[in-house]
């Protein structure tokens, strides 16, 4: 098979969005997979999403679906095991229907798969796909951290405990519902809390916090002087805003970009108002607009309603408020207040990325081309992940896969340019 060079910036389709919606019985079913696997079934997932109980089968470009997974795009035997063994992986589901009657089933994760000429080509049995489309539960999993996990626990505890990010908290499992989760559930060694606590939940925990965009604690429920359940605690990780840097630092996963996409708002003219007039501006003006009924422009209208803050005409005074309205809204501003200062400082974080980057253009404007091709032959020889590397070849020195390992680069070859009074 010839090599090729896959632009990450153009990938097609699903591939595009970072997250798969994954159903929780599917995520809850997928414990005894490695990590090379759980990465690979949610690539798979991803991709085949949109049309999973339409069609029959789905494709993807073996090289990209190698290179998403995170390792070496060459390695076709690594590849052809892993398919192998999700075909092999008897997926087993509980869960009730929607008349609250109990639904066991069994299936294998895929039903075939198959390379050829470069594709992959794969399936899932149809009861099966209709589990894994079910949009009522899902958890949003982001195929890119999932990069930054080396250990399968590790992944799987995340999955597990993002849905749960909005309530802050998993709520309580008993450690039998946690080991089968975690895919231990077969193992008598785990049977013991201590084996079960140094060798699963604690590296586990520390991998969460270190890899992904949440942070998580765990909590114990005792009885006796025996551990019998266990829960999470859950909050965002302000540390890896990072993670959004790809996508417009987020804007595209908020509720009032997507109400504006369904008005008929471009992608950059909907980023563009967020950006400007703020989340909570711009859905005020979609609730104005959505009271003023058949409007004829519903773009223009709205953009008019933006620029010159069109507003409801001013209704009587209010009761005076409850105390516990004023609870609730002295919540509401510790909330926001907390959400600005986030949102501060992830605007500092890319001001000064954007600082650095303009000194690293500087610096390699002062390179002859000789100098140039060796600094980039250099730099990719620091890079071990194929990814990073081909994200460098497409970018340059403006790749921000690679922004951090840029500016160590640089440091080491020219000391102290980075400094706020060095010299231009």
């Amino acid at each position: 098979m010839p090599d090729t060079e896959l632009d990450m910036d153009h990938l097609s389709g699903a591939l595009r969005r970072e997250t798969v919606k994954k159903n929780v019985a599917a995520i809850h079913i997928s414990g005894k997979l490695t990590l090379l696997q759980r990465k690979l079934s949610n690539v798979l997932l991803l991709n085949a999403y949109d049309a999973l109980t339409t069609a029959q089968t789905h494709t993807i470009d073996a090289r990209t679906l190698a290179m998403m997974v995170g390792y070496n795009s060459n390695d076709f035997d690594t590849l052809r095991a892993s398919l192998r063994a999700l075909a092999e992986t008897v997926a087993e589901w509980d869960m009730l229907d929607e008349q609250g009657r109990q639904e066991w089933g069994v299936s294998s994760l895929l039903s075939f798969a198959k390379l050829k000429n470069g594709v992959c080509e794969y399936a899932y049995s149809p009861a099966l796909a209709q589990k894994l489309y079910d949009p009522k539960i899902y958890a949003l999993i982001n195929v890119h951290i999932q990069r930054n996990f080396s250990s399968g626990h590790g992944l799987a505890l995340y999955e597990n405990c993002y849905r749960f990010v909005r309530t802050g908290s998993t709520g309580w499992w008993t450690l039998e519902v946690f080991r089968k989760l975690m895919g231990v559930d077969g193992s008598d060694y785990y049977t013991s809390f201590k084996h079960l606590n140094a060798k699963i939940i604690k590296p586990a925990v520390s991998e969460v916090n270190k890899s992904s965009d949440i942070l998580i604690e765990p909590e114990f429920r005792k009885k006796g002087r025996s551990v019998t359940d266990i829960r999470f605690l859950i909050q965002r990780n302000p540390q890896k805003a990072m993670f959004e840097i790809d996508d417009s630092d987020g804007v595209r996963n908020l509720p009032v970009y997507k109400t504006l996409r369904k008005q008929g708002v471009s992608d950059r003219l909907a980023r563009q108002w967020i950006s400007e007039h703020g989340e909570e501006y711009v859905q005020q003006k979609l609730d104005y607009v959505k009271g003023q009924g058949d409007v004829k422009s519903t773009v223009g209208y709205l953009s008019a309603a933006l620029k010159e803050d069109y507003k409801a005409p001013a209704k009587e005074a209010p009761a005076p408020p409850s105390p516990e309205a004023l609870a609730a809204a002295k919540q509401r501003e510790e909330e926001k207040a907390r959400e600005d200062q986030a949102y501060a400082a992830r605007a500092a974080e890319r001001a000064e990325r954007a600082r650095k980057l303009a000194i690293v253009e500087e610096l390699v404007s002062r390179r002859n081309p000789t100098q140039r091709d060796a600094d980039k032959r250099l730099f990719m020889s620091t890079l071990s992940d194929e990814l990073d590397r081909e994200h460098f070849r497409q970018h340059g020195w403006r790749s921000g896969l690679n922004a951090n390992a840029i500016f160590a680069f640089w440091e080491e070859l020219e000391p102290d340019a980075f400094q706020a009074d060095a010299p231009a």
